[in-house]
C-alpha cells in the first residue's frame, strides 16, 4: 500500500492505494503549519481503512509551500544574484523587474561579473578570479546565505558557473559561514533573465526546504511509517528528500500536475479537458496522451518571469471558499480559503460562499442546510449560472482547436458545475473526483535524466543517441522505476560548433512507474 497527498491552500486530500485501487481517500482542513493537516489527513486514512506503518511501501506528497513561501513573501533566506556576463549584460541587472517587497523579502543583493558566452561559444570575457572573491567577501559580510549564478548561455557551457560556485564556496569557508549555491545551467533553460529568475527563486527556497522535508518525514514518521518520501514535482515525476532540498523550484505546479493526472486515471480520459475546482480557484487545463500540455512560452510566478516546465494551466478565481457578492451574483475572487469551516453560513458564520450557494440549490449537503432556506433560488440559479459561464469560458480559451473536447471536473469544489457545461455537453465526474489531486501524486512516476555533451562521430548518430537513452533508462530504473514501464518522455539534441568532434550536447528524460517492492 502506498499514501499520496495533496495539500492545497484550503484543503489536503490523502488517499490509500493499493496498486491502482484508491482503498480510503479523505479531506481535510489545511492547517496554518501544514504538517499537522498532514498527520491529521493520515490518521483519518486510518480510521477509514486500517492500516499498520510497515505496510506502507511509499508516501507521495504534493505541496503548495514553496510558491506559498513566494507568494506571501515569508520565510525567504536572505540571498545574493551573481551574474557572470561583464562587459554586456549591464544594462539589465539581475532581478530588474521583481515586485519590490520580494527583493525587500530576500535582503536581495546583486552582482555583475566578468565571464559567460556568446551564443557561438565564444568566451564573452575570461572569468575574474579576484573580482569574485571580493563579491564573495562583500555577500558574506551583508549576511547572504544562498547565493544564485547565472551566467551567459550556461546551458550550452556551465563551466564558468562552477568555477564560480567553488570560488564563492572557498570564500565562505574561510570563517565557516555557511552558503547554499544554486546554478542556473541545472534550473533553467537558454533565455537568461527566465534563467536567472528561476535559480534566484530556488536560491531563496533552499533553507526552508530543508525545515519543510525535516517536517514532513517527521510527519510521517509520528504514525510510525518507515516507508522513503517522495515529492512531485511539476512535469508529474517524483523527486527524494534529496532532491527536494536542493531543487525546491521544481515543485512550484505540482498541485495543477497531481490534479490532471488523477482526473486521467479516475475517468480513463487520456485527451481532455480538465477542470480542477478547489476552495480558492478552478484551474483548467488539457491533458494530451494522459499528460498535462506544457507552456510553450513563459510562466510568470508572483510576478516574476521564469522558463521552467510547468503544466498551461489557466486559473480562474472561482472555488469553494469563493465569496459570492449578493448584489451582483458575481463569485470570487476572493476567497475565505482554509477558513470556510468557520465562515461559510451553512458552518454557521456569516459569509456567504460558493459552498453555501451548492448547498442551497441541493447540489451538495454540508453543514446546516437551514442556514441557507433564506437564499431567493433565482439569486442562487444566477449565480451557478455565471459559474457556468466563466468556466466555459476558460476551457474554450483553452483548447487549441474547435473539435468537441470532454471535460472532466474534479476536486471537491466541482460540485459547483453543472451537469451540462454550455458549449461542451456532459461534465464527467469520475470515482473519487473530490481526492483526484491526492491520486494523481500518488501515481507520480520516477524519472532519470542525462544532460551532456557527447562526440558524435560521423555515420554513428543514431547509435550515440541510442547509448544516452539507454543511460537515462538505467538511471530511471536505479532511482526506482519498474524497468518494463519505463520510456523515453523527452529528447534534445544542440549541436555545438566550436568545439572539436561534432561536439553535441544531449538531454534526455526516461519516466516509469515507482517499483513499490523494491524499497
Amino acid at each position: 500500500m502506498h499514501i499520496g497527498i495533496d495539500v492545497g491552500g484550503t484543503n489536503t486530500d490523502a488517499v490509500l492505494m493499493d496498486g491502482a485501487t484508491t482503498l480510503a481517500g479523505v479531506k481535510h482542513s489545511t492547517t496554518p503549519d501544514v504538517t499537522t493537516g498532514i498527520v491529521q489527513a493520515i490518521e483519518a486514512l486510518r480510521e477509514q481503512h486500517q492500516f499498520t506503518g510497515p505496510e506502507i511501501q511509499a508516501v507521495m506528497i504534493g505541496t503548495t509551500h514553496f510558491i506559498n513561501a513566494l507568494v506571501e513573501a515569508k520565510r525567504l533566506a536572505p540571498t545574493a544574484a551573481l551574474r557572470l556576463g561583464l562587459p554586456a549584460t549591464r544594462s539589465l541587472p539581475p532581478m530588474v523587474d521583481w515586485p519590490a517587497e520580494l527583493v525587500d523579502a530576500l535582503s536581495a543583493r546583486t552582482y555583475l561579473a566578468h565571464g559567460g558566452y556568446e551564443f557561438d561559444g565564444r568566451p564573452i570575457s575570461p572569468l575574474d578570479p579576484e573580482e569574485l572573491r571580493a563579491h564573495a567577501r562583500d555577500m558574506r559580510g551583508h549576511g547572504i546565505r544562498s547565493v544564485a549564478i547565472s551566467s551567459v548561455f550556461s546551458p550550452v557551457n556551465h563551466d564558468l558557473e562552477v568555477q564560480a560556485a567553488q570560488i564563492v564556496r572557498d570564500v565562505f569557508a574561510e570563517d565557516g559561514t555557511p552558503v547554499a549555491i544554486s546554478l542556473s545551467h541545472e534550473i533553467g533553460r537558454i533565455g537568461l533573465l527566465e534563467r536567472e529568475n528561476a535559480t534566484v527563486i530556488n536560491a531563496a527556497l533552499r533553507e526552508l526546504a530543508g525545515e519543510i522535508v525535516d517536517g514532513l518525514t517527521a510527519a510521517a514518521r509520528a504514525q510510525g511509517i518507515t516507508a522513503p518520501i517522495y515529492l512531485s514535482q511539476n512535469d508529474g515525476t517524483l523527486m527524494d528528500e534529496d532532491f527536494v532540498r536542493s531543487y525546491p523550484v521544481a515543485t512550484f505546479a505540482s498541485g495543477p500536475t497531481n490534479s490532471m493526472r488523477g482526473a486521467a486515471v479516475t475517468s480513463g480520459l487520456t485527451t481532455c479537458a480538465v477542470v480542477d475546482v478547489g476552495g480558492t480557484t478552478a484551474d483548467v487545463g488539457l491533458l494530451v496522451g494522459g499528460f498535462p500540455r506544457e507552456t510553450a512560452g513563459e510562466v510568470k510566478v508572483a510576478g516574476i518571469r521564469t522558463n521552467f516546465r510547468m503544466p498551461d494551466v489557466l486559473s480562474i478565481g472561482i472555488g469553494g471558499g469563493s465569496l459570492v457578492d449578493p448584489e451582483t451574483a458575481e463569485v470570487g475572487p476572493g476567497s475565505v480559503g482554509y477558513r470556510l469551516t468557520t465562515e461559510a453560513l451553512v458552518f454557521g458564520g456569516s459569509t456567504l460562499t460558493a459552498t453555501d450557494i451548492a448547498v442551497a440549490a441541493g447540489r451538495a449537503d454540508i453543514g446546516d442546510r437551514s442556514k441557507v432556506a433564506h437564499l431567493d433560488p433565482a439569486f442562487v440559479d444566477r449565480v451557478l449560472a455565471r459559474i457556468a459561464e466563466r468556466v466555459a469560458e476558460a476551457v474554450d480559451r483553452m483548447r487549441t482547436s474547435p473539435d468537441p473536447i470532454p471535460v472532466v471536473a474534479v476536486g471537491g469544489g466541482s460540485i459547483l458545475l453543472p451537469d451540462e457545461l454550455p458549449l461542451f455537453g456532459t461534465v464527467h465526474r469520475p470515482e473519487n473526483y473530490s481526492v483526484a489531486n491526492a491520486i494523481g501524486a500518488s501515481i507520480a512516476q520516477v524519472g532519470g535524466e542525462i544532460d551532456k555533451v557527447v562526440a558524435v562521430e560521423p555515420s554513428r548518430r543514431e547509435e550515440t543517441i541510442a547509448t544516452v537513452k539507454q543511460e537515462a533508462v538505467e538511471k530511471a530504473i536505479a532511482a526506482g522505476a519498474r524497468p518494463d514501464s519505463v520510456a523515453i518522455v523527452d529528447f534534445d539534441e544542440v549541436p555545438i560548433p566550436y568545439l572539436p568532434g561534432n561536439a553535441t550536447r544531449m538531454r534526455v528524460k526516461a519516466v516509469g512507474d515507482l517499483q513499490m517492492d523494491a524499497r
